[in-house]
């Protein structure tokens, strides 16, 4: 039975009156704002959201996020310059941003960012692989899930700080030791949102893809993985943040190179403004990573309703 979907705008052209066999409205032209569109039971129709100005949003968030960094830079310069926190141990913002400048052109700094960073990536792709080989398997067997949702609720709690101890003793002040803890902390980042990615497959659609002979590689590569693949995004953003954070305490524990250590170097030596600057290059390595991971995130899921915002009636 055809059911008529008004946009909420006083229809400007009228649908064509004679409509086609198969019960289609004929194709209105682009220049109807507002129109009535029939659709039939077994063709829904999609609606498409009129378009936005998006330039005038863009440059209000712009502007908003330039006004929390100012009052932010102001709030810091003025807590030590005022006298309300010791100038010694807490730097204005202005001499740390003059030593970030200095560091900028310190061939070593770039050396320890490059360390941090290739802990960081191999510590992420182990995580990642063993994830989502992992829960695909768990997901996709539901004995398995079942046989292992306690020790994964055990296990995931546990802080990977508290490994330093264990991993010093098995691996030495070597780069394996960090890797451990990264591993281990982003690993629950991605493997969760694998396991409920390849939970949430829909029990028709699997029933159907069953129905129809497909393979299980069939029904992997073409039900379960686009299923999934909105919580792996989600999982790999979360554990490359999770990861960085790792990356940078093992240094500063462990005593790998790198940023972490620079940190801890600095403070023993009471240079308090290279100290605040390389927490702030830290900072600045997190927003871009997260950035990054965001932008492939839209890439990656350029189909989806969520990123496509269609409004499917």
């Amino acid at each position: 039975m055809p059911v008529a979907v008004s946009t909420g705008i006083p229809p400007q052209i009228s649908p064509h009156p004679h409509a086609s066999a198969s019960g289609h409205s004929p194709a209105v032209p682009e220049a109807s704002i507002g129109v009535t569109v029939t659709a039939t039971a077994d063709a829904p129709v999609v609606v498409a959201t009129p378009p936005r100005r998006r330039q005038p949003r863009v440059l209000r968030s712009v502007a908003l996020g330039a006004a929390g960094i100012l009052g932010f830079l102001l709030t810091w310069q003025l807590l030590p310059s005022a006298g309300v926190v010791n100038p010694v141990y807490f730097p204005t913002a202005t001499d740390t941003i003059a030593q970030l400048l200095v560091e900028l052109r310190d061939v070593e700094f770039w050396r320890n960012v490059g360390r941090t960073l290739t802990a960081w990536g191999i510590g992420l792709l182990i995580a990642t692989v063993l994830a989502v080989v992992l829960g695909t398997i768990i997901g996709l067997v539901p004995f398995l899930r079942r046989a292992t949702h306690t020790t994964v609720e055990f296990l995931r709690p546990i802080p990977s700080v508290a490994l330093i101890p264990l991993v010093i003793l098995m691996y030495g002040l070597q780069l394996q030791a960090a890797l451990v803890i990264i591993v281990f902390a982003s690993f629950w980042q991605v493997f969760i949102q694998v396991l409920y990615g390849v939970a949430d497959v829909d029990a028709v659609a699997r029933d159907t893809a069953r129905s129809f002979g497909l393979s299980r590689g069939s029904r992997i590569v073409n039900l379960v993985f686009p299923t999934a693949l909105p919580y792996l995004m989600t999982g790999l953003r979360l554990g490359a943040t999770v990861a960085l954070i790792l990356a940078i305490t093992a240094e500063m524990f462990i005593g790998n190179p790198g940023l972490g250590r620079a940190i801890m170097f600095a403070r023993d030596a009471g240079q308090w403004p290279t100290v605040y600057s390389l927490v702030v290059v830290t900072g600045l390595l997190g927003l871009v990573i997260n950035l990054i991971f965001r932008a492939i995130e839209r890439r990656s899921l350029s189909w989806h309703q969520s990123i496509r915002g269609e409004e499917v009636l």
